[in-house]
């Protein structure tokens, strides 16, 4: 375990980047975004995620790479966020209509503080203001990374608020399995737990229908990959995958597996939702990555493990109003391990 000063914010405060190591993962922490900047598995070169190599391309271009999001993953329609009936207008920061991620100042756009750290774990803590991006309520967020046994990432998630707000939090690492992202993840192969995902419209908000994977480009209930074209073209993959119902016990929910490496990863979660991103948005940035080149679309995929989104204006989907009194509490697990190819 080590600490060094990766960067400098704006507003001259210091990005510290930690280092912890553990169940053979190797792991590099910023405090800005509570980030995984690089996560490595001892026996296999490459990183697992996609990352920067210099601070200054994070806050002016990273689209979430490895960083905790809230206080509100993925988007609110029209930026209206209605809680015991009064309405709150928030951020519009996605396309000037939605708001997207809890704002340009949420948890995943900020430097937090250190509160522990040891061999094979840290723990961040920031503090959400009441009225930021619109949000009511001061919304305290603790987020832990561990490092355990068997190759196994730990992420847990806290919160608490003085408020009624939104809170949904999420990790948002970037995997390819492969290469660290030198070629697109297309040919990864997929699982997810679920028979049904949340339809979309233009926008890609929930468009309130839960529909069935069946018979759809959607239905990953046995391992295939990601690459799949409708009308000469890769299909758009941002959608919630409803796990469940409501939130429960840790329970697994996804898995993939690199398409030349042999690597698995296996993800377990509190979570009844989980949103798969295949990054076909990513490309056209600047920044130089881990790998020592731009990352182009599909580089990477995305497991987001999440309350269903926007879930205030669907009543039947579980809902994410933390209340004063009440704790969020969010534990999921990324274990990854070398597989038989």
């Amino acid at each position: 375990m080590n600490t060094e000063i990766f960067g400098h914010t704006a507003d001259g405060e210091a990005v510290h980047r930690i280092t912890i190591s553990g169940g053979g993962l190797t792991a590099k922490v910023l405090t800005w975004g509570a980030v995984i900047q690089d996560l490595r598995l001892k026996g296999h070169e490459a990183p697992l995620v996609l990352g920067y190599q210099d601070f200054a391309d994070y806050p002016l271009h990273s689209p979430y790479l490895g960083a905790t999001v809230g206080r509100s993953i993925n988007r609110i329609r029209d930026g209206e966020l209605v809680i015991d009936g009064k309405t709150f207008e928030l951020e519009r920061n996605f396309h000037g209509r939605h708001n997207i991620h809890g704002g340009s100042k949420g948890a995943g756009k900020r430097n937090w503080n250190v509160v522990a750290v040891g061999p094979d774990y840290v723990t961040l803590t920031i503090l959400l203001a009441d009225g930021e991006s619109g949000f009511p309520g001061n919304l305290t967020i603790t987020c832990t990374y561990m490092l355990e046994s068997k190759g196994t990432l730990v992420v847990r998630l806290d919160a608490v608020t003085d408020k009624p707000t939104m809170c949904n939090l999420a990790h948002h690492s970037y995997f390819n399995l492969d290469d660290g992202g030198k070629t697109d993840a297309l040919d990864h192969q997929v699982k997810i737990g679920a028979d049904a995902y949340l339809s979309v419209n233009d926008d890609l908000l929930p468009d309130g229908r839960v529909l069935p994977v069946a018979g759809t480009t959607h239905d990953f209930r046995e391992f295939r990959t990601i690459r799949r074209e409708e009308n000469g073209k890769q299909v758009v993959y941002d959608n919630n995958f409803c796990v469940s119902s409501q939130r429960r016990p840790l329970h697994w929910v996804a898995s993939a597996k690199g398409a030349d490496s042999g690597i698995q990863l296996d993800v377990l979660t509190t979570e009844p939702g989980v949103q798969l991103y295949a990054a076909n948005t990513l490309g056209g940035r600047p920044p130089i990555g881990l790998t020592g080149q731009t990352y182009e679309n599909f580089a990477g995929f995305c497991f987001e493990t999440q309350n269903w989104p926007d879930s205030t204006h669907f009543p039947y989907f579980p809902q994410a109003i933390l209340r004063p009194g009440q704790s969020y509490s969010q534990l999921t697990q990324y274990a990854f391990k070398k597989a038989k190819v």
